[in-house]
């Protein structure tokens, strides 16, 4: 019983994360008329793709350090057991740290668009 309301609540974060992230990215989008440098407009749009850039940076980085820990941790405990299989474990780790590099370069692009 505990490990399904340990589930449903997960889900239920990364649900919740994931509208946070669409509300974010709906604040950084183009005005239909372009503001003026001065009007609030463009303010509210340069907070928004700051705190859009924020938040993709945050949670693939989160989300990289998590999957390596795990990786990590089995990569190391299977090479214990069997040394030939490190060099093949290290691609999973690459990959999981591929999700960070990801993020980054998303977060780069929106702070190029304020």
């Amino acid at each position: 019983m505990l490990k399904l309301m340990v589930r449903t609540t997960g889900l239920l974060l990364v649900v919740l994360a994931g509208l946070m992230l669409m509300g974010t990215t709906a604040l950084g989008q183009e005005p239909v008329r372009a503001a003026a440098p001065g009007e609030s407009g463009s303010a509210l749009r340069a907070v928004g793709m700051g705190l859009a850039a924020a938040i993709a940076i945050a949670f693939s980085v989160l989300g990289a350090g998590y999957a390596v820990g795990r990786i990590g941790s089995a990569a190391l405990g299977a090479a214990a057991e069997k040394p030939e299989l490190l060099t093949r474990s290290i691609l999973f780790v690459a990959l999981a740290e591929g999700l960070a590099v990801l993020g980054f370069a998303i977060a780069m692009m929106l702070i190029q668009k304020i």
